[in-house]
């Protein structure tokens, strides 16, 4: 029996280190240890290394996660997942200790990971109405999203004269050091206010 690991991250502000850690001191060799920096919007095949580490699982080895959602974050994912883990007499546990399949039948396994399964997507729909609702308020306020703006008023109007004396988009852009596509975006706004 093989014992192998897996990690993921959902964005780039996420560290790997403490998932890393977990599983190391669960037992799980370096060398079997698995993860992705990924989104979980993601195509489930963009996850390479689960992809891996789930081709190299044979019977009676053990796949330990953090938690169920690093299999999927949807109730149909997990639930197929674990469904193809359990045919192969995998043994799937979690360092969350929501679950170790190794203590359960299988009938017990999968009602309990639909359960968390439904559970993930919930939390997941309850993240981005909280989400969408606090930046509903913000922009209420009068905050501002996205990058800041990378030119000032002395620019747009340069920008606005240099278009009446009829000059294009890509010379205005080259003459004042900006991309083609920032200087025809000002000019739209500008003519739209």
């Amino acid at each position: 029996m093989a014992i192998y690991g897996y990690w993921r991250c959902s964005t780039n502000l996420q560290d790997q280190e403490r998932q890393v850690l977990a599983l190391k001191e669960e037992g799980v060799p370096a060398k079997n240890i698995f993860g992705d920096k990924i989104t979980w919007t993601s195509n489930y095949g963009d996850r390479e290394e689960l992809s891996k580490c789930l081709d190299l699982l044979e019977p009676n080895d053990l796949l330990i996660l953090e938690d169920m959602t690093r299999l999927g974050r949807t109730m149909v994912t997990m639930l197929v997942e674990v469904n193809n883990l359990i045919e192969r007499s995998v043994y799937i546990k979690t360092l969350d200790g929501r679950l170790d399949t190794s203590l359960m039948n299988d009938e017990i396994v999968r009602l309990i990971v639909g359960v968390m399964g439904y559970a993930a997507e919930c939390e997941l729909r309850n993240i981005k109405h909280r989400t969408s609702e606090g930046r509903a308020v913000a922009k209420s306020r009068g905050v501002k999203f996205g990058r800041k703006r990378q030119y000032d008023k002395f620019q747009i109007e340069e920008i606005m004269d240099k278009r009446k004396q009829g000059l294009g988009y890509g010379s205005i852009a080259k003459s004042l050091g900006m991309k083609k596509s920032t200087v025809q975006m000002i000019v739209q706004r500008e003519v739209a206010e």
